[in-house]
């Protein structure tokens, strides 16, 4: 029984291989030239929101796909060597912005054309020692993480237009074989004003017009029947920065156009940053390096069927999340906070003929839970999870935190507002004389009046704990915090530092324990989080009704 399984497996596989055609790994005919465009920081949501003509047009003539991911950290230094090495930080080493040439903690894998991991510039140059290769950027940061001797063109500009105006006379005067290009200043924007913010959506729109621009240039030169543009970027964002290892922050879009791209055409594969890079030395058939991990998006290409079955088996092409109202914004979870007032909930589907459905216990949403159909209330608090499905596709899991409290409850934390000077950790609260005092329902920063810097907070309430065992807590915070149940340090996120999550445990009794949370700001962005993960439960926010001004008797 056994051998003639295994012999019918054999037969069919065979007739599988017979009757299959193989795939030539190359183009009828490769492209003359191939752009490589980098937009700092822009996010699949930003290109869905903001204003694209130019996006929109091109990805409807070409290939596209907006799941495509990031490397980890999420950090530029880190994502953009990815992308022009076909490889990631365990190969190249950059694992950091602080990443220097002479300074730095992973030795890379191996070096080639200089010092430093081999990249598309440098192993395209050994191979064509004629050929007209071009990097214009405008953060002077790419140019460390690049062999710079082997460019016949090396620019930095004073700004995205003057980058662009810089690659769009180099592009039709010396017509390259490969050009780098990096705008820098959506990354700036959402720095600066915040991701999906209308600023935010406003530089895209910017960088899609100057994309417009350089497409329109090579089409003046006739360049376009010769020429693939690929459009990228190192990375997303939440809040006011990124670095971390949300989905907003490792998606990023991955489009081709030009000779040889199937048109509006929705990439299969799973892509990653790297595989950029490979798909770039595919196109100038340069010879990987050996260490170089990408692969070439093949399947983009007219004469190139989709992934093999076995390649995307069990997967689901991923829709878009729905949108849950009050919308989330910067850091600030979709939901709110609800003092005397039930929450009205509100969901969008953003699929037309998409069905959303949704649970209220912090459970996974699958295709049989409660199906939305309607705003409706809820008068108490609660975590309100969603996906939305077409067809076999479903979206990501978005999630949102209702807060409703009673006033005349006891529900709430008491707080204490302190300043000081030149803070760098947190400091000795004991020794400071509180500025203002006060009650708040949630761990949160927005709801107490404070300066811009230098200050520090300090929160006091009861924990309800209804289960025994093991209980995890986060604080989630920009600069430095600590969470304390009775006496024990349980979380210590302490530091002046961007936002970070930190997390530590400890055994509980049901009952009321006492917990505080104390946190500081030295300068800059401000944020705090606290949530709390109870046995068999998800991490969620500390809920109103599990926190109290005092001890419940």
């Amino acid at each position: 029984m056994y051998k003639s399984s295994v012999l019918l497996l054999m037969g069919w596989i065979f007739s599988w291989l017979v009757c299959t055609p193989v795939v030539a790994q190359s183009l009828a005919q490769k492209p003359k030239h191939v752009v490589l465009i980098g937009v700092d920081g822009m996010s699949p949501d930003g290109i869905s929101k903001a204003s694209t003509p130019n996006l929109d047009r091109l990805m409807a003539k070409g290939a596209s796909t907006m799941t495509a991911r990031a490397v980890l950290p999420t950090s530029s230094s880190t994502n953009w060597k990815s992308m022009v090495s076909a490889s990631g930080p365990e190969q190249h080493g950059v694992t950091s912005n602080g990443w220097e040439q002479d300074d730095f903690s992973l030795p890379p894998a191996t070096t080639g054309m200089e010092d430093i991991f081999p990249t598309l510039f440098g192993q395209y140059r050994l191979q064509r020692p004629d050929a007209q290769i071009g990097a214009v950027y405008t953060w002077g940061g790419f140019a460390r993480l690049i062999e710079r001797s082997a460019l016949s063109y090396d620019q930095k500009g004073e700004s995205d237009q003057h980058t662009m105006a810089l690659a769009r006379t180099y592009l039709v005067e010396k017509q390259p074989e490969f050009l780098f290009i990096h705008l820098d200043e959506v990354d700036g924007a959402g720095h600066h004003h915040g991701h999906k913010t209308p600023d935010y959506y406003q530089a895209i729109s910017e960088a899609d017009r100057l994309i417009g621009e350089l497409v329109a240039a090579a089409a003046g030169a006739n360049m376009l029947k010769d020429t693939v543009f690929i459009i990228t970027s190192d990375h997303g964002g939440f809040g006011y920065g990124h670095g971390g290892e949300t989905l907003d922050e490792i998606l990023i879009p991955f489009v081709l156009y030009g000779q040889g791209v199937k048109p509006d055409y929705r990439i299969q594969d799973f892509v990653y940053t790297y595989d950029s890079g490979a798909t770039v030395a595919w196109l100038l058939d340069m010879q990987e390096h050996p260490s170089w991990i990408g692969k070439a998006i093949v399947s983009g290409f007219s004469g190139y069927p989709d992934p093999a079955p076995l390649a995307s088996a069990g997967a689901q092409t991923v829709l878009a999340a729905p949108i849950l109202y009050p919308e989330a914004h910067l850091y600030e979870s979709a939901g709110g906070l609800y003092i005397d007032k039930a929450a009205e909930v509100k969901i969008k589907a953003t699929v037309a003929g998409a069905e959303v459905r949704y649970t209220l216990d912090g459970s996974e949403p699958t295709r049989n839970s409660a199906r939305y159909q309607k705003p409706f209330k809820l008068e108490r608090s609660a975590v309100l999870r969603a996906r939305q499905f077409s067809g076999q596709e479903q979206s990501p899991v978005t999630e949102a935190y209702y807060h409703v409290v009673k006033s005349n409850s006891g529900q709430g934390i008491r707080y204490g507002y302190f300043e000081g000077d030149d803070w760098h950790v947190l400091p000795t609260f004991a020794t400071l004389t509180a500025k203002a005092e006060g009650v708040s329902y949630q761990f949160r920063l927005a709801d107490i009046p404070k300066r811009k810097q230098s200050y520090a907070i300090e929160y006091r309430a009861w924990l309800k704990i209804e289960q025994p065992g093991v209980h995890k807590f986060y604080t989630y915070s920009d600069d430095g915090s600590k969470l304390y149940i009775g006496d024990k340090e349980v979380v210590n996120n302490d530091g002046a530092h961007g936002t970070i999550l930190r997390a530590g445990e400890i055994e509980l009794t049901p009952g009321y324990h006492p917990i505080r949370v104390t946190y500081f700001n030295e300068a800059g962005g401000a944020w705090l989080d606290v949530f709390h993960k109870a046995p068999g439960k998800r991490k969620q926010p500390i809920m109103p009704e599990q926190l109290f001004v005092e001890l419940p008797q």
